[in-house]
């Protein structure tokens, strides 16, 4: 397994879309197995390690956001060793409820597939976050990260979330059906979430347990994968997932590098110029963002505060 690991190297840049997934698939192939799940969806093994990583992930999301075009459990590969298992939908997740996939997922308990590793987590966002949620029941014991993940979009269950109406059509009824029931069985959860997405919020609510970590990044919007992984602590977190130590504390320490991500930091200044009674401390922030002299927007608004009277 150690000389996989070693040996697993792709180039997935510049390829348009059917290239890229010819390659991908052919790089699966190489180093452990690619397999067709349903017609909408991709299965993706690179076995290297005692350590896995279970991906749900879109191939719009894997090629716009990811680092080198792949999927996010490659560079784990490469990096630690790790194994890499990607469920990989064609575009717009479907929540992954296909029938075939549920067949998929009997088959891999079935087979102990799961029983071969020392440690697993589970990994995906939003949609995929859910996916990761309700299959992590297959591997007891588990660990699970998913950030903004729904609970269910069944409408008796969740009528309140209206972002996405045309999936209330899918099945959230039936097997691994209600997310916070699936991860029962996972050692530790963490869920993270914008609480300012309102819909985000309530879902998240609906994770209660003793194996539940709940970790809070405000102001990230509700793509707030894209946002950690610009921010470059998607890697460390994935990581301390995997290890068991992701944590309130351990995450306050990754959550700094808020402190220089602009889109984070733009977000900040317009919720807080419009609320009277925070001026003051926008002018801090336009002060402290500004010094640089790289950030004019933040140098025009201090200059707007002062002009008004706002002091420090």
């Amino acid at each position: 397994m150690k000389d996989v690991a070693a040996a697993f190297a792709y180039d997935l840049g510049d390829l348009d879309r059917s290239a890229w997934m010819e390659r991908v698939e052919e790089t699966a192939e190489e180093f452990g197995h690619a397999e067709p799940i349903g017609p909408d969806h991709m299965a993706l093994l690179i076995d290297a390690g005692r350590s896995l990583l279970v991906s749900f992930e879109t191939i719009a999301s894997v090629r716009k956001h990811n680092d080198d075009d792949a999927p996010i459990g490659w560079g784990f590969v490469q990096s630690h060793g790790w194994s890499s298992l990607t469920l990989m939908a064609n575009e717009q997740p479907d929540w992954f409820r296909h029938p075939a996939m549920f067949g998929y997922f009997d088959r891999m308990i079935d087979d102990g597939f799961f029983d071969d590793f020392d440690q697993v987590l589970f990994y995906g966002a939003g949609a995929a976050g859910y996916a990761a949620a309700v299959y992590s029941v297959a591997a007891p014991d588990a660990q699970v990260l998913v950030i903004q993940p729904q609970a269910t979009l069944r409408p008796s269950l969740a009528r309140w979330d209206r972002r996405h109406l045309n999936a209330r059509r899918l099945d959230f009824t039936t097997r691994f059906g209600y997310a916070p029931m699936m991860v029962e069985t996972a050692d530790k959860v963490t869920v993270v979430h914008d609480p300012s997405v309102i819909e985000d919020a309530m879902h998240a609510s609906l994770f209660t347990g003793d194996n539940i970590t709940h970790l809070a990044c405000p102001y990230l919007g509700p793509n707030a994968d894209h946002a950690l992984i610009a921010m470059d602590v998607m890697p460390d977190m994935i990581e301390q997932a995997m290890e068991g130590t992701l944590s309130a504390t351990s995450f306050a320490t990754l959550w700094r590098a808020r402190q220089t991500f602009l889109p984070y930091l733009r977000t900040l200044l317009r919720r807080l110029d419009n609320q009277d009674h925070h001026k003051r401390l926008l002018a801090r922030l336009c002060r402290k963002v500004g010094a640089n002299g790289k950030r004019p927007l933040f140098d025009k608004k201090l200059k707007e505060l002062q002009a008004k009277g706002v002091t420090l």
